[in-house]
């Protein structure tokens, strides 16, 4: 377990732009406001998430969160991750379960990921989700995540990383709509 701990923290450090160094930290309660307005600019520039909140930063504290973390760079939040217990209705901990036989409480998911459109190409969404997926792992716990096909930029990254697409579903939302939603898994450790 000492060496899942260190690898994140290996991962946690990051690549350097002009002497400033972007981290990833552990989120802190008085980190929501900001986080919530860097949400903002991901929702205007990709309509992420697809339906606005009507309490945003609840929304980044959903039930069963076991952990988030936010991308930091001069002293400024550039990116957000969670990681949460499995709850019915999640695509991601379903496929997972139909493909291997596990239960569906043997996974973590990852959720509200995102970084900001002026922070893009720097590897923060990859140490974001490194972060959580060595977290989970520490926990006993397989990552997954639940993804819309039109999210392409993450499913690209997923795909980059070697994250096994689990099958598609279909989703009925608070809001009303019914979408497609991709689950994927993390590689095993």
């Amino acid at each position: 377990m000492a060496d899942l701990e260190e690898r994140a923290n290996v991962v946690a450090s990051g690549p350097r732009w002009s002497g400033e160094v972007a981290s990833v930290r552990r989120r802190r309660p008085d980190d929501l406001a900001e986080c919530v307005r860097v949400l903002g600019d991901v929702h205007a520039a990709d309509r992420y998430p697809a339906d606005w909140p009507d309490r945003p930063a609840a929304w980044l504290t959903p039930d069963g969160l076991l952990a988030a973390w936010v991308a930091e760079r001069d002293g400024r939040i550039t990116g957000h991750i969670g990681l949460c217990r499995s709850v019915p209705g999640d695509a991601g901990p379903e496929l997972w379960s139909h493909r291997t036989g596990g239960r569906p409480e043997l996974t973590a998911v990852i959720a509200r990921l995102y970084v900001a459109p002026s922070d893009r190409g720097q590897g923060l969404g990859e140490r974001l989700l490194g972060a959580a997926v060595t977290h989970a792992r520490v926990l006993g716990l397989h990552p997954v995540l639940d993804v819309l096909p039109t999210d392409t930029e993450a499913v690209a990254l997923y795909r980059r990383l070697g994250w096994t697409l689990l099958g598609s579903t279909t989703q009925h939302w608070p809001s009303g709509r019914t979408v497609e939603v991709h689950g994927y898994a993390a590689p095993r450790a």
